[in-house]
């Protein structure tokens, strides 16, 4: 921890040595950003600030020049000026633009930035062994790309003119009251730039409608409800911008024989009541394979049994839950003669002797109904 900043060092943020290479540096920043990216951790309040706190460590890191930087000067390098403008994340006229570019509703965004492309949103449909065990999925998106005929200028010829609204700035002044606020240029949309002979093909906006095909890989233990991130993925912003997100919503079908709990799952096994008075052995199964599982004598229809390790492996603990069968004793049903005597048989007998030691449920029961009557008729 830094005193004079309170800030944390950045490489111990991100969890690796000061000489991680590039793809070491994404990688352990990508696994931060899902664990704590609030979407995922809507219910933790500091997920966000761990979230700030790694994008802004990456951020500097990523970058050649800032690490170099970093690296001999500490947080010291963007404080005071150090660095570039406002410490190099941003002046004093980006703050304000986009604090009060959102609260009039009029955008915002620094000198010459313009405005990236819209994120886009997928439903995703998965088998729950899909969910459970990840999967790499093919899907395609209708979305807007950057034209091909003009590199995404929007130019025919590739020449450009100062736009004569902004004179090249890329923002213009509004006067909302007291305030005097920088916004985008509605008519370059922020470049600062102008096109005299658009492209025919896309009319000069740069950009073509189409459908695109993208790989996406689906981490195992995702459940319903899930929200994954494609950074760039979304539509292509104006005249080349940055592109917008692709978000892929995660939707579970429904099982056949499994429900799922969190990272427990849950399942209904039948058995017959000869088994549940004897005892059994079973085959359960589960998303890997049938197991064994031992019925003791005496097994009432809706008690439990719990398979450790046979759950679900969480996405994002890494825990794996447990397998949670719940029996129930089935009514035989096209009982054959001889079936039925024998049956018979087995009820008288329960007459003989104790016959309530035989059904002690259905003797407190009785008790019970015997006193709430007479309550009742007293």
């Amino acid at each position: 921890m830094n005193a004079a900043t309170g800030k944390r060092d950045y490489y111990e943020v991100l969890g690796v040595e000061r000489t991680v290479t590039e793809v070491e540096l994404k990688k352990s920043f990508r696994r931060l950003a899902m664990k704590y990216h609030p979407d995922r951790c809507p219910d933790d309040p500091t997920a966000q600030e761990k979230f700030k706190e790694a994008k802004e460590a990456y951020e500097v890191l990523s970058d050649a020049q800032k690490r170099a930087m970093y690296d001999q000067h500490g947080h010291a390098a963007f404080e005071g000026g150090m660095g570039g403008r406002g410490g190099g994340f941003g002046d004093m006229g980006d703050i304000f633009g986009d604090i009060f570019g959102d609260i009039f509703g009029m955008g915002g965004g620094g000198r010459g930035r313009q405005r990236r492309g819209a994120d886009l949103r997928y439903v995703m449909e998965l088998d729950l062994e899909e969910a459970v065990f990840g999967v790499g999925k093919t899907i395609e998106i209708p979305t807007q790309v950057n034209c091909h005929h003009c590199n995404g200028s929007g130019s025919a010829d590739g020449k450009t003119t100062q736009c004569k609204t902004c004179h090249g700035h890329g923002r213009v002044r509004m006067q909302n009251g007291i305030f005097s606020i920088q916004q985008a240029c509605p008519h370059c949309g922020g470049s600062g730039q102008a096109i005299e002979k658009p492209c025919k093909a896309c009319r000069g906006e740069g950009l073509l409608e189409e459908k695109r095909t993208l790989s996406v890989q689906i981490p195992a233990g995702v459940d319903n409800g899930d929200r994954i991130r494609l950074s760039g993925q979304g539509e292509a912003g104006p005249a080349g911008a940055e592109a917008g997100d692709l978000y892929v919503d995660v939707r579970v079908r429904e099982h056949a024989i499994f429900q799922r709990e969190g990272n427990d799952l849950h399942c209904e096994v039948p058995i017959r009541f000869a088994q549940a008075a004897l005892g059994a052995e079973l085959k359960v199964p589960t998303l890997e394979g049938e197991v064994a599982v031992s019925i003791p004598p005496e097994t009432q229809t809706g008690q439990t049994f719990r398979l450790r390790g046979r759950g679900v492996k969480s996405v994002r603990s890494g825990r794996v839950g447990d397998l949670i069968c719940r029996v129930m004793v089935e009514t035989p049903v096209r009982l054959t003669r001889e079936q039925r005597e024998l049956l018979e048989k087995l009820e008288a007998s329960f007459s003989e002797g104790e016959p309530d030691a035989h059904t002690p449920r259905a003797k407190s029961w009785v008790d019970g109904v015997k006193e709430f009557l007479s309550r009742v008729t007293s």
